[in-house]
């Protein structure tokens, strides 16, 4: 648009200008600033109406070489654009059709707030990567900052079906809602679960009293927030140490850490008790989970998946040079 307004306030000039060596067939009344414009305008547009010519031998010359160049750059110009338009949205049809195929057990985060980000951070940490994680949420800023991340961001409602379905969400392998208001949190997962219906699904609510309604609506796990972030508040204030080891372990890349884990080869026929540089908490077998104490946690068995604590494996920062 700026180069074409500057083509045509340049062609306008010239015969302004010149606006003497010009006759308006149609009024009679000589060339104005306003037919000038006029007549650049239909000049350009290759429209050529015959009411304003130039009629002095050098307007005309300078029609011949100065206006008909500009004519071609602005004609150039139109096509030359429409062809770019069409040929990028063409490329992002294509790239978005690949993406869409190659798109299978990925993880669907819906709403990219502060707990949003959170999340997505430590399932980074975690070893996903940022290419296995699609955002969801409503306002731009927060899918510029997932885009920022390396993360691939859909704007928009996150109940509208169509949306879900262009981030692929029927062939997710996990889903986090974080949006922020407890009454969306249940349409969306109502609406996640009938499209998936085999996909894990954790919700962020802020009032525990909601906690049955989205379990109802299908979700697998519920946190609460406002009773996570007051009870680890309550435990800070009341014994300062267990507050500093609970933080210690929900803070990755350092100190401890707890992660669920397959159990290894040469574990495997061990006691959870047994193995090295790690705390057993639980064992998981056949999708069951007994706590270490509890009946039934014998001997490490192939298949199974325990829940340790452990020394923190410390994340390697890219150093910018």
């Amino acid at each position: 648009m700026a180069l074409a307004l500057g083509l045509l306030l340049v062609l306008t000039l010239i015969v302004y200008v010149d606006r003497d060596a010009y006759v308006d067939h149609a009024a009679g009344d000589g060339v104005s600033f306003l037919d000038a414009l006029y007549y650049a305008t239909v000049t350009m547009t290759t429209t050529g109406y015959g009411d304003i010519t130039p009629v002095a031998d050098h307007a005309r010359l300078i029609n011949t070489l100065i206006v008909t160049p500009i004519r071609i750059a602005f004609l150039v110009l139109l096509v030359g654009t429409t062809v770019e338009v069409l040929a990028n949205e063409g490329r992002r049809a294509l790239a978005d059709s690949r993406w869409r195929k190659t798109m299978r057990n990925h993880t669907v985060v819906i709403g990219f707030g502060t707990t949003g980000q959170s999340a997505v951070q430590t399932l980074m940490r975690g070893g996903l990567t940022a290419d296995r994680i699609v955002v969801i949420d409503a306002d731009s800023l927060a899918v510029a900052a997932a885009n920022r991340a390396g993360v691939a961001g859909f704007e928009g409602d996150a109940t509208a079906r169509e949306l879900l379905h262009r981030a692929e969400l029927p062939k997710a392998r996990e889903v986090i809602i974080t949006v922020g208001r407890d009454d969306t949190a249940i349409l969306a997962t109502l609406t996640v679960r009938q499209l998936n219906r085999g996909a894990h699904v954790v919700v962020a609510v802020r009032d525990s009293d909601n906690v049955p309604l989205i379990r109802q609506s299908g979700a697998d796990a519920v946190v609460t927030s406002s009773d996570t972030v007051g009870r680890l508040m309550g435990l800070s204030s009341i014994s300062p140490d267990l507050g500093r080891v609970i933080e210690d372990l929900l803070t990755t890349g350092e100190g401890l850490e707890v992660v669920q884990r397959q159990v290894e080869p040469d574990e495997i026929a061990r006691m959870p008790d047994e193995l090295p540089g790690e705390k057993v908490l639980a064992v998981v077998r056949h999708r069951t989970m007994r706590r270490y104490y509890e009946p039934g946690v014998d001997a490490l068995m192939a298949g199974d998946q325990v829940v340790v604590v452990r020394q923190a494996v410390k994340q390697r920062t890219p150093r910018v040079e």
